[in-house]
């Protein structure tokens, strides 16, 4: 059982190995750590996102946009066969765009749980979520979910582990930080957002550079945000499909 906190630590100090880290997601919420990717590659990789602009996907009817496809976003907009078609595409956008950002992010993960992180075969890498000033999120919010799209059905039967990691590249000015709910998705998937929105929870407010690690299974929402500046973040999942490695998606 968690505690409805985060843990808020320096880059420096995050726990190194997986047995390290899940005691911290089973203790706490979710894990910041601050500036672990530094500012002034946070500028150049944002300006990159938004040089990148015509090669965006646009998702939702331009609620949000993405740079590097996102699984869940074909998924439930029927859409799947594009993002397996296009993984290799997609892959060469984001590298193209914001380069090295997408090793960064592997390294990471392998910093993190001290086992090879490898792209998952056939899949994209992770990608920049894009959601822009004034738009539908940045007025109400996202929707309150887990990221267990991209999970095998035996997997999430198992609880078997699956992280997800955000690195903030470009905050709002105001708001936009990521809620995180005491709820999981295999214990309260029967919950209306109504029900969880009242439940115990704790928000991350963090600043361009700094990493958000939680479980996936966790239920959480990106928050309302004020201003002119878009939001732009990499996203990555990973879970160990194999003993050797954590295998990476977006």
């Amino acid at each position: 059982m968690s505690t409805a906190t985060i843990l808020d630590l320096p880059w420096e100090a995050a726990p190194r190995g997986f047995a390290a880290l899940q005691a911290c997601l089973t203790e706490h919420l979710g894990l910041c750590l601050r500036g672990a990717l530094p500012k002034e590659d946070c500028r150049r990789y944002s300006e990159g996102v938004l040089a990148g602009r015509a090669y965006w996907n646009s998702d939702f009817g331009g609620e949000q946009f993405s740079l590097g496809r996102a699984w869940y976003t074909h998924l439930e907009q029927g859409k799947s066969q594009d993002y397996f078609a296009n993984a290799r595409e997609s892959n060469s956008l984001v590298e193209q765009f914001v380069p090295g950002l997408t090793r960064w992010m592997y390294d990471r993960i392998e910093d993190l749980v001290g086992t090879p992180a490898l792209l998952r075969r056939g899949w994209c890498g992770p990608g920049v979520h894009i959601f822009p000033a004034g738009e539908w999120v940045a007025r109400h919010g996202g929707v309150i979910h887990a990221d267990i799209e991209g999970l095998t059905e035996a997997h999430v039967d198992e609880r078997a582990p699956a992280l997800s990691l955000v690195v903030m590249l470009q905050p709002p000015e105001a708001g936009g930080g990521l809620r995180l709910w005491d709820a999981l998705h295999y214990e309260d998937n029967a919950l209306d957002p109504k029900q969880v929105a009242h439940l115990p929870h704790a928000t991350v407010t963090y600043e361009a550079g700094d990493l958000v690690v939680f479980d996936s299974y966790r239920l959480h929402q990106i928050q309302p945000f004020q201003g002119t500046t878009d939001r732009l973040s990499m996203t990555a999942h990973a879970a160990p499909f194999r003993p050797d490695r954590w295998e990476v998606w977006f």
